[in-house]
């Protein structure tokens, strides 16, 4: 005569089994999204003043000298600003800033530095961008 507590034991071994074939895929879920990475490095935009980062116009962060931040996005378009945020002495009037846009795949992940041009601040690919 069987155990009473084996049926037991065999029916929650088949319940969680059935459970881990109907749950989606750790690495499924991890492919979903894109992720970019935007550095701010010392001497690319040399200014006291903290870089405004603004993901479909909304500020998303404020970056000082040195710092670095990362986003979990959803694939597609992306559009990206900068500009220095206006406190203090960086009140410096009208300031240009350049939209830019990024196409994001499932998956990718997608390193930039933010750097000083003639036309204000933009975006520069890093070599570890894929």
């Amino acid at each position: 005569m069987p155990h009473p507590y084996l049926s037991i034991l065999a029916g929650l071994l088949a319940l969680s089994t059935a459970q881990a074939q109907l749950a989606p895929s750790t690495t499924s879920l991890a492919n979903d999204y894109a992720v970019l990475i935007v550095s701010r490095e010392r001497l690319e935009a040399a200014t006291p003043c903290e870089i405004g980062l603004f993901l479909h116009d909304q500020l998303v962060a404020r970056l000082y000298q040195g710092q670095s931040v990362a986003f979990n996005l959803p694939p597609g378009e992306v559009s990206l600003r900068l500009e220095l945020i206006a406190s203090g002495t960086c009140q410096s009037g009208i300031q240009q800033s350049s939209r830019q846009r990024l196409s994001l795949r499932a998956g990718e992940v997608r390193h930039y530095r933010i750097a000083r041009r003639s036309v204000g601040l933009h975006l520069i690919a890093t070599p570890a961008s894929r």
